[in-house]
């Protein structure tokens, strides 16, 4: 079967439209139920660093579904694949509306139902992302894929400021509320249905099925994609680590209240939303690897700043909210040139397998490392008698281990 023919340019301006419409309410949802809001949770409730460090890596870890998922690309629309992904989504989290019924319950339980919960509605938010940069790949005009993607992100930043400004000060007024929190996420991710039921799509659905061998067989024949892959699953890796042990060590050992956290991650969402427009126009004019350079380099200094973040005293706080704000600046300008780079590595005509693939390696690494992470934090802290010295370690670690990541990247100093 020939391939699919090209979205005519109104449907490329339709799709390239509700793609950020559906974005702006869709990613408040699943952040809700993927990020902070679950880290401080099981903080609440009882849970171990290793479990915090597991639910961490959750819904990327799932992204490994996604491999035997690509033969589902062949058989059914990607626009049916994201609208029963999002559904799965919905139906899995709506127990966490009931977060107040949780804490009811003896530590063990309320810990095992949370968790079910979580991840579930991962499993679905993997089964969308399975979907989503395809369908997005069909919109895109090359010259312009940096600028976009400034755009879309700006927007959900947005939306997720606005959100979690909310958050602070419904936790400031009512600590450990977190069940009306996810149920006006809930209701967002309710509203994303109508939008993403209209995006047009490019068909890859062949009389040959799209296998997972298909998929690993590019990681073999192209040494690009072979370093892209190393290089971005390394440098998320160490951040996804890093970032939910920051909130535990900021909630249990420097004593900041819920409410208090939330207001640092305001300002990850404020980094993002101050560059990432501007990291786009900077991408299309200067090619990705000077960012993934520099985004590394910069990522690494701040988590040496932040291993010595108690020693600040009275400082920590606002210290704090601009090490979320730089580090988010930094992560975004990674995040475009990564996006960039995968979609110049990818055929448009068949993108989900080169996408899945990606998706899949940085998803095991993500899921893995925070586990990793939180596995040994759990047995260092267990006999610790200064618990900061082990976060301190652990930060200076994964500072060197961000400034390495870069390395990969060197084959993309050339823009061929």
């Amino acid at each position: 079967m020939e391939p699919a023919p090209p979205l005519s340019e109104s449907d490329r301006a339709r799709g390239r439209r509700l793609a950020i419409g559906g974005n702006a309410v869709g990613v408040p949802f699943s952040v809700a139920f993927t990020e902070q809001l679950p880290t401080l949770a099981l903080v609440t409730l009882g849970a171990s660093e290793t479990l915090i460090g597991l639910q961490g890596g959750l819904a990327r870890g799932l992204f490994v579904l996604q491999l035997p998922g690509l033969r589902l690309v062949s058989w059914f629309s990607k626009r049916a694949l994201l609208l029963t992904g999002h559904c799965i989504a919905l139906a899995a989290s709506l127990p966490l509306v009931g977060f107040a019924a949780l804490q009811e319950l003896a530590a063990p339980l309320a810990l095992a139902l949370a968790f079910a919960s979580l991840s579930l509605t991962a499993i679905g938010v993997s089964l969308c992302e399975l979907v989503w940069f395809p369908l997005l790949r069909g919109y895109m005009e090359p010259e312009r894929i940096g600028r976009f993607f400034g755009a879309i992100r700006t927007t959900w930043h947005l939306m997720l400021i606005a959100f979690f400004a909310g958050a602070q000060l419904w936790l400031g007024a009512n600590p450990a509320g977190f069940g009306a929190l996810f149920g006006v996420a809930w209701l967002l991710g309710l509203a994303r249905l109508p939008l993403i039921g209209g995006l047009p799509e490019r068909s890859e659905r062949t009389d040959q099925r799209i296998r997972a061998r298909d998929a690993l067989a590019l990681v073999r024949r192209e040494p690009r994609l072979r370093r892209y892959l190393l290089g971005t699953s390394a440098f998320a890796g160490v951040r996804t680590s890093v970032l939910p042990f920051t909130l535990v060590m900021l909630r249990r050992e420097l004593g900041f209240t819920d409410a208090t956290v939330v207001l640092t991650t305001i300002s990850l969402y404020l980094g993002g939303l101050a560059s990432l427009y501007l990291w786009g126009a900077l991408i299309d004019r200067l090619g990705a690897y000077v960012v993934f350079r520099g985004a590394a380099v910069g990522t690494a200094a701040l988590y040496v700043g932040l291993a010595f973040l108690a020693a600040a005293g009275s400082a920590a706080l606002p210290l704090a909210i601009a090490f979320f704000f730089a580090q988010a600046v930094l992560a975004a300008g990674f995040g475009v040139a990564d996006t960039r780079v995968l979609f110049e590595l990818t055929p448009p005509e068949s993108p989900a397998p080169t996408i899945v693939i990606s998706s899949v390696a940085v998803g095991v690494v993500c899921g893995l490392a925070p586990l990793a992470a939180g596995i040994v934090l759990d047995a260092l802290l267990g006999g610790a008698a200064d618990p900061l010295a082990v976060y301190r370690g652990f930060f200076l670690a994964a500072a060197a281990l961000q400034l390495l990541t870069f390395l990969p990247l060197r084959i993309f100093r050339s823009r061929a």
